[in-house]
């Protein structure tokens, strides 16, 4: 494989990689911070800098929401690249 090829397709591994990885991250932030905060009335990372920020408290659904579309665009991705091949 030339290495101009191995360089793109390295990049876009790692770019996917970073889709999974904050996509998970904001998905358990967002939804696990909105379960605690009304399920204790304790407020932890996401909640927590929200509530500091005067954030309104669906803030950390949105969260929970923007780490899911990075899990479903990384999921479309991979499966495009599988349809590809």
């Amino acid at each position: 494989m030339p290495k101009q090829q191995q360089s793109k397709k390295s990049n876009t591994s790692s770019g996917q990689g970073l889709l999974w990885l904050f996509g998970a991250i904001l998905t358990v932030q967002g939804f696990g911070s909105a379960i605690t905060e009304a399920g204790w009335n304790t407020s932890f990372g996401v909640a927590g800098l929200l509530r500091a920020a005067h954030a309104p408290e669906w803030g950390t659904l949105l969260v929970g929401c923007a780490g899911t579309a990075l899990l479903a665009t990384a999921a479309r991705r991979r499966f495009a690249k599988r349809q590809a091949h």
